[in-house]
């Protein structure tokens, strides 16, 4: 029993010297989500009439009600909200409003596509091969439509190499399909989601030298 209690020691000794960086996750988080949120921001920002002609249309926009109003919230939520993950600012109220908005992406802009970003164009390696496998519902049409994209890219890189530079057409990356699915959106609204819970991270967010500076806040 002295060795189990030993090493029950050490362990706990371990994780609680990791408890000083437990900020770190959350510091990542912003870093990776403040550049994609402000970017976007300022996208809608900068074409604002553009937006609001998107959001308002019902057949090749979103059809959405109030677009004006929809636009300019989208716009600034976004470019205000990336800067203050950035910082660390008021964290977990700035994480509401963005999971919001990428309710909203995914269900109006993306919903129909399903979920990939990117098509996939080979069966063995996606998600939805091991997901078929256990009868996961929609897993064996993304399969499917991962053949269709196959051919359709197949064909389209043999017109480019047939027709054209292919070395300097690809030479910053590969062809892809766009599909347009959730996959993004979601991926975001999780990463939100866990900001939401941890807030801007010890050490490394505004919040927290917010709370020593004025701790009755937390009380």
């Amino acid at each position: 029993m002295s060795a189990i209690s030993s090493l029950s020691a050490l362990y706990y000794r371990t994780v609680n010297a990791f408890q000083h960086a437990d900020g770190l996750p959350a510091l990542l988080l912003r870093l990776y989500l403040a550049p994609i949120f402000i970017t976007a921001g300022l996208h809608k920002i900068n074409h604002i009439e553009d937006i609001i002609s998107w959001f308002a249309n019902p057949d090749w926009g979103l059809g959405l009600p109030a677009p004006e109003l929809m636009a300019y919230l989208a716009a600034y939520t976004e470019f205000l909200g990336g800067f203050a993950l950035l910082f660390g600012l008021a964290t977990r109220l700035v994480a509401i409003p963005l999971m919001f908005t990428m309710i909203v992406a995914a269900v109006t802009a993306h919903w129909d596509n399903g979920w990939f970003a990117i098509a996939s164009s080979s069966q063995e390696t996606s998600i939805a091969y091991v997901l078929d496998m256990v009868g996961f519902p929609g897993a064996k049409e993304s399969l499917e439509n991962s053949a269709e994209v196959a051919t359709r890219l197949g064909a389209a890189k043999g017109i480019l190499q047939e027709h054209g530079n292919y070395g300097w057409l690809t030479g910053k990356g590969g062809f892809v399909i766009l599909n347009n699915g959730i996959e993004f959106a979601a991926t975001y609204f999780i990463m939100l989601l866990s900001l939401f819970f941890t807030g801007g991270g010890r050490y490394v967010s505004a919040d927290y030298y917010m709370g020593k500076a004025f701790p009755a806040a937390n009380a």
